[in-house]
């Protein structure tokens, strides 16, 4: 047998009525506390607003507390507020252009909450913490470029190395002036005084490189023990603003150590000193005793100078690569709240900034939860007759109303039934005016 439409329809509507009062009976015994739950969510919230907001006022006492007390309940009820609008008004919206405005509005306040809250609730979460991950950054800022200027000043010290055998070259051909086996004369003339004094300039700079180990070293051995020391201050026990207090003070020592470091390297001194040995040659009267001698001290001297040049420019270029070294970049540490640390360093904190945003926006699950059960029981109410969706206390109430709306039209005609005048209880009947 076929069944026809008309017999599968009301079947169809049957269960959809059905579905709809069902879903409606979750709904009412769900309003009985949603309400009291989103108050809490908004005091949770504004709590921890006042967590945060109190470490960026820079008031003290009374007047602190009170500013921080008045934002929290600021923030409490506006986010009660809002998500009790979206609660109640979007989920009843019919026409698409209704849900789609307010949903702009409900994700408009979604940005204003977090801008007001979500974010000074991560401060409360997480504020101690990314103030310290400050603090550990900052330190390793510090160590690079306490290493970088302890590389340079011992790069630069390397010079000392290029300088010796400068020297050793010019005390070697000193000795072979002084044998006779450079110019041909031997004895200690004027060749070789200015070998000589050209020794002697390089072994004063050597000197003058070699006293710069221990300061270098010793400044290195500072660093590293205020290093240690900032350290210890990040994972030592008590308040955080306490400890960046003393950390900014250690901070300041490195720093001047940082900068001993810079001024100890040698590498401009040993560019100087090789532009001034070419420049600065003091020529020696020949003291030759024929012509021959003094045109072959002459010729040596000559020769001498030519090998001074290479020597120094060899020297200069050294020292200028050592010179031309990238420097340690500046550090300077800046003190930071607890809320811009948390900006600032939000992607090491995502499951505080996660915690911060659920507690102001967990509300707006619920709304779209409302929207898409309000949606289920318009569809399932479509299509239903008055007479299909009443209840049986909708009959009594209509009932009811049935018997006041004759009450009222027999007090009109003036035909009162005695029933009604003597106060008694029943069914009300109305009597027709008979013609004649």
């Amino acid at each position: 047998m076929t069944l026809s439409d008309n017999d599968v329809e009301p079947t169809a509507t049957s269960r959809g009525l059905r579905s709809a009062r069902e879903l409606e009976g979750h709904l009412r015994w769900l309003d009985t506390f949603t309400p009291a739950a989103l108050g809490v969510l908004a005091t949770a919230s504004g709590i921890y607003t006042y967590l945060g907001v109190s470490t960026l006022l820079e008031a003290t006492g009374s007047m602190k507390f009170f500013a921080a007390i008045a934002y929290s309940i600021a923030v409490s009820v506006g986010i009660f507020v809002f998500w009790s609008y979206m609660m109640r008004l979007l989920p009843a919206m019919r026409t698409a252009s209704g849900f789609l405005g307010l949903t702009l509005a409900m994700f408009m306040g979604s940005l204003a909450i977090i801008a007001m809250s979500s974010w000074l609730n991560a401060a409360a979460l997480a504020g101690g913490a990314a103030v310290e991950q400050h603090l550990a950054s900052t330190v390793q800022d510090y160590q690079r470029s306490l290493e970088r200027a302890h590389f340079v000043a011992v790069s630069a010290q390397g010079l000392e190395r290029d300088v010796a055998r400068a020297r050793q070259s010019f005390e070697d051909l000193s000795e072979q002036e002084q044998s006779g086996n450079l110019s041909g004369t031997a004895g200690q003339g004027a060749v070789f005084r200015l070998l000589n004094q050209k020794a002697d300039e390089l072994r004063a700079l050597e000197l003058q490189i070699a006293a710069q180990n221990e300061p270098i070293e010793r400044a290195f051995n500072e660093g590293n023990g205020i290093l240690s020391r900032m350290r210890t201050l990040i994972v030592d026990p008590g308040p955080v603003d306490q400890r960046s207090v003393t950390f900014s003070e250690e901070s300041v020592r490195l720093a001047g150590v940082i900068t001993t470091l810079r001024q100890l390297q040698v590498a401009q001194l040993v560019v100087r000193a090789a532009e001034d040995l070419s420049a600065s040659v003091v020529l020696p009267e020949l003291d030759g005793r024929t012509a021959s001698i003094r045109g072959d001290q002459q010729a040596t001297i000559g020769a001498f100078l030519q090998a001074l040049n290479n020597r120094a420019t060899t020297l200069r270029d050294a020292a200028a690569e050592v010179a031309a070294m990238p420097q340690p970049e500046e550090s300077t540490y800046t003190p930071i709240s607890s809320a811009d640390a948390v900006i600032r360093y939000a992607g090491n904190f995502v499951p505080s900034w996660a915690g911060a945003i659920a507690i102001d926006l967990l509300p707006g699950v619920l709304v779209f939860i409302l929207a898409v059960t309000q949606a289920a029981i318009r569809s399932g109410r479509e299509g239903t007759a008055v007479e299909d969706t009443m209840t049986v206390a909708d009959l009594r109430r209509s009932m009811v109303a049935f018997s006041e709306i004759e009450a009222s039209m027999a007090h009109k005609s003036g035909n009162v039934p005695k029933a009604v005048e003597s106060g008694q209880e029943g069914p009300t009947v109305v009597k027709s005016n008979q013609s004649g």
